[in-house]
């Protein structure tokens, strides 16, 4: 009976998210704190289905001196933003889309804004 309850394991539980992003796209973000800011990707993480966006959820650290003689240090950093709350930006018409799968002449899969008809990838 016991053995009846089992933990699963870390693999069994990790769940890869299918993003509509990806690194070195621009972005605008769409709520939260920083809503109608612009930046660009600069991580995505799958598996939390978040994004680290340049300039964007700004936060700061107090680090403690790790050496003797060495002083401590106010750190900042972008921290994670979930991929739901930024949309697909273009630079070119200034306006914020969502995105559809297309196919180019090559028969390659690609990304393209609805709003612009923008071939991103």
């Amino acid at each position: 009976m016991a053995n009846q309850f089992k933990s699963k394991s870390a693999k069994e539980t990790t769940q890869r998210y299918k993003m509509h992003v990806k690194k070195g796209d621009t972005v605008q973000i769409i709520a939260g704190r920083d809503k109608g800011k612009v930046g660009e990707v600069l991580q995505t993480l799958p598996k939390r289905s978040a994004v680290i966006v340049k300039g964007i959820n700004v936060k700061t650290k107090h680090v403690k001196p790790q050496q003797e003689g060495e002083t401590g240090q106010i750190v900042t950093f972008e921290s994670p933003i979930h991929s739901s709350n930024v949309m697909l930006y273009s630079t070119q018409q200034k306006i914020a889309s969502r995105i559809c799968y297309t196919f180019n002449a090559d028969g390659r899969k690609v990304r393209m804004l609805k709003k612009t008809g923008e071939i991103i990838d």
